[in-house]
């Protein structure tokens, strides 16, 4: 037979047959007429249900039930829970051995109860641990206090990444790298045509500028014990060669040595940097050489005679348009455009054969303005040795008197503020070329130590 165990709470609860309250004091007969109009007839076992129990003190306690009732519009149930003593069994049998029929069921209730109240602690807990539910409403969830931790962890990233960046940017200016080691080897790059003026790094252009305050920087930091010149330069200016090479001889008497590197090209003005350096690498395919001075006219008066174009010009003396485009330059002009030449040349022999330990009649002999590869410059003694950029850190290191491993500061390696300079023009060509138009635009033409021009 199945026995069907339904346990209630006894005070305070909603009986799960009846659909009623049940309260200290039980009327048997709302019990059984309840049943009935459910289950049908239903026979009540007076052993089982102790109808004596119930007296005439009911009418308070059930009135005082009622206000209860009142005063709470929720109950709760979260399943069926038992406790022996604390709660109503009741129980519904089919009993084929009683006098009753099979669709009566017998329903037993048993009830303990002490005074007016029941001494139920676990009911009591559970109905202070319980949700509240409104009639017709969905419990409410209580909100999840967000963790403190999530909070220092988002802001330790941030954090982070504002420390990388300022990191980063300071280390494209140059004082990044090896910043607080006890001794550094500072390289700076000379990249592209070398001329005087003020154009950022990585337009093609390397300025005396630039290239002078870097060197002035390294020796100024005491921690900074060789300076490493990496060049890829076709040459350039004359005045812009010298100006670089006063401050690598200042470098090297405040003891600090200076060693060159040269990567595809270090001819002409390139080289003129590079004679005065403690030692010079080259790789077998480098081009350098190219010692000699060029400068370069422009006639355009065909052009401006075809365009119908006149010139009037009024000068204080006779030289005072040599190199004007609208005429072509006199014999006189021409001797002295040589003697001016001549005069660069000369002071480039001197600085070859004082930084080459070379006699200037032996520079002279190389000095035709000839391109040497680097395997034949190191025959003739023009260079030290064959070797990369690295090479030449740990030659700077050796010369400078650092032990263990180089500390290496790169000076002026292409950073993310002149690349966001060049690139707030569409072409960095045409905003570079507007930068050195005083230079590539000359009235005077090019007075260049420069290969290839």
């Amino acid at each position: 037979m199945k026995n069907i165990l339904l346990a209630v709470p006894l005070r305070k609860f909603a009986c799960p047959l009846t659909g009623v309250f049940s309260s200290e004091k039980v009327q048997t007969g709302e019990i059984r007429e309840k049943i009935q109009k459910k289950y049908g007839p239903v026979n009540m076992n007076d052993e089982n249900v102790n109808s004596e129990n119930i007296d005439s003190k009911s009418t308070d306690s059930e009135k005082t039930f009622e206000d209860d009732i009142s005063k709470n519009s929720t109950y709760n149930r979260k399943g069926t829970i038992t406790s022996d003593g604390d709660i109503l069994e009741s129980k519904i049998k089919n009993n084929s051995s009683d006098s009753y029929s099979a669709p009566e069921r017998q329903v037993t209730a048993k009830m303990d109860v002490q005074g007016s109240s029941i001494q139920n602690p676990t009911m009591k807990n559970i109905e202070n641990e319980s949700l509240s539910m409104n009639s017709g409403s969905s419990p409410s969830v209580p909100k999840k206090k967000r963790s403190g931790t999530s909070y220092i962890v988002v802001l330790l990233a941030l954090i982070t990444v504002i420390v990388v960046s300022i990191a980063a940017i300071f280390y494209g200016l140059g004082f990044g790298g090896n910043l607080g080691s006890s001794e550094k080897i500072a390289v700076i790059y000379v990249q592209g045509t070398m001329l005087t003026g003020n154009v950022p790094a990585g337009l093609g252009y390397a300025t005396s500028e630039e290239i002078s305050e870097k060197i002035r920087s390294a020796v100024a930091d005491k921690n900074v014990k060789a300076i490493v010149l990496r060049i890829n330069s076709g040459g350039g200016s004359p005045a812009a060669a010298q100006e670089i090479t006063a401050e690598i001889e200042k470098a090297q008497e405040q003891g600090v040595p200076v060693i060159v590197s040269m990567g595809d090209l270090g001819a002409s003005a390139a080289y003129y940097i590079s004679t005065p350096a403690d030692y010079i690498f080259v790789n077998p395919s480098t081009n350098t050489g190219s010692i000699g001075v060029i400068w370069t006219f422009e006639n355009m008066s065909g052009y401006y005679q075809n365009e119908g174009v006149d010139h009037y010009v009024s000068k204080s003396g006779e030289f005072k348009d040599m190199g004007s485009t609208w005429r072509g330059l006199t014999d006189e002009e021409k001797e002295y455009a040589d003697t001016v030449v001549m005069e660069s040349y000369e002071d480039f022999i001197t600085q070859v054969a004082e930084g080459r330990n070379m006699s200037r009649s032996e520079v002279k002999e190389l000095a035709d303005g000839r391109i040497y590869s680097g395997s034949r410059a190191k025959e003739l003694g023009l260079v030290d040795d064959f070797g990369n950029l690295y090479d030449a850190i740990d030659k700077a290191a050796e010369l400078g008197g650092v032990q263990g491993e180089p500390k290496v500061v790169y000076m002026n390696r292409v950073s993310l503020s002149s690349l966001l300079l060049g690139s707030e023009s569409n072409d960095s060509s045409e905003e570079a070329s507007q930068l050195v138009s005083y230079f590539e635009e000359s009235p005077y033409g090019k007075i260049l130590a420069c290969w290839g021009n």
